[in-house]
């Protein structure tokens, strides 16, 4: 599954008591050639790891541990590279299995609890930048879903539409006088009210930032006789059909995908200068942690690809090195970066993934406080 399945029903039922054991397995992947070459070896490597774990752990009966590693293995044979990201999740427990394909990395990790281990699934969704794109002409709407870089086309909500053709009458055009223009017509008015109805519902299931792509004269005709046009925050003035790929798609979108991340970035900045000025502010891996704790981040902006191994004493984060920890340590926590976007997240706090370098003089990470 993808990160756009992560609904909060769907994460709390992760989060539930499970049976010991509830197995999560933690991997990086890679995208393309060559580097994805290794990602089904380490995949087989952790799953006989985890054979391991479950054999000689003690609390798992014998039954149980043949269960949940028949669905492992089940869940390892139906990773479909071709659909690689920057990490696999894989969790299972001796009722089934699920496999999550991430666009954020994760650490490599097997974890047998009584829960699911979930944080890296927040924290990839909390990274992905969700948007619609609607390509719109007077004969054809398709629906798109973007994640950061990636499009895929949507069947959902009664997209795509096709405009209805009706056989050419010459003798109405005759009555008429000239063919009226494509986007004059009452067939092209119809339609595009159509497409607003159906955008309309849409946006009011899952809100997200909406981004148009047509020709000027359709995107004027869909603001004309509808609603759902006024709340895009982008608009491409290209025309598309019904064929357009979305390796063509997303060529035509990058400039205003980029013009909304560069001011969205702005922003963030606005707002860590404003607290930094009335002192409501916090800098660093351990100032943060300790306010995403108590409760008092309003907002936490981190760099994409901040991670950070560290030892939890006397209530601080202690950096350490990766390759030091193997021995087993209750205080070490791998991906502590996501752990504390999970607990920032579960207070109501806002979360913004910002450029790598940009936080470099505040510890990579920042935090705007309620108080």
């Amino acid at each position: 599954m993808d990160t756009d399945a992560l609904t909060a029903g769907l994460l709390q039922e992760l989060r539930a008591t499970r049976p010991y054991p509830a197995l999560s397995l933690t991997m990086p992947t890679h995208r393309r050639a060559p580097d994805n070459a290794q990602d089904s070896v380490r995949l087989r490597n952790l799953v006989a790891e985890a054979g391991n774990r479950l054999e000689a752990d003690p609390r798992v009966t014998r039954e149980a541990g043949s269960a949940v590693k028949a669905q492992l293995q089940r869940a390892a044979e139906e990773v479909d590279q071709r659909r690689a990201l920057e990490a696999l999740v894989i969790l299972a427990d001796a009722d089934g299995y699920q496999i999550w394909q991430l666009p954020r990395t994760a650490p490599e990790r097997v974890v047998l609890s009584d829960t699911y281990l979930t944080r890296n699934l927040v924290a990839a969704k909390a990274g992905a930048q969700f948007f619609w794109v609607l390509a719109v002409s007077a004969e054809h709407a398709t629906l798109w879903s973007g994640t950061n870089d990636d499009l895929r086309g949507e069947q959902t909500g009664g997209f795509p539409l096709t405009a209805p053709h009706e056989a050419p009458n010459p003798q109405r055009e005759e009555r008429i006088g000239d063919t009226p223009s494509t986007y004059s017509s009452e067939d092209a008015r119809n339609f595009l009210r159509s497409v607003d109805e159906k955008l309309r519902a849409v946006l009011a299931a899952d809100p997200r930032p909406l981004f148009l792509v047509g020709l000027a004269p359709a995107l004027a005709l869909l603001d004309e006789v509808g609603e759902s046009s006024k709340s895009a925050i982008g608009r491409v003035a290209k025309g598309t059909t019904a064929e357009t790929t979305a390796a063509e798609l997303l060529k035509d979108l990058r400039p205003a995908l980029e013009d909304r991340r560069k001011q969205a970035a702005s922003e963030i900045q606005g707002r860590l200068d404003n607290a930094r000025g009335s002192r409501s502010f916090a800098g660093g891996l351990d100032e943060v942690w300790a306010a995403v704790r108590e409760g008092r981040a309003g907002l936490v902006a981190v760099e994409e690809h901040f991670q950070q191994t560290v030892r939890v004493a006397d209530e601080h984060l202690e950096p350490v090195d990766p390759a030091g920890t193997r021995e087993v340590d209750d205080r070490v926590r791998e991906d502590i970066v996501d752990e504390l976007i999970e607990a920032a997240l579960d207070s109501g706090c806002e979360v913004a993934f910002v450029a790598d370098d940009s936080l470099a003089d505040h510890g990579r990470i920042s935090a705007v406080l309620r108080f």
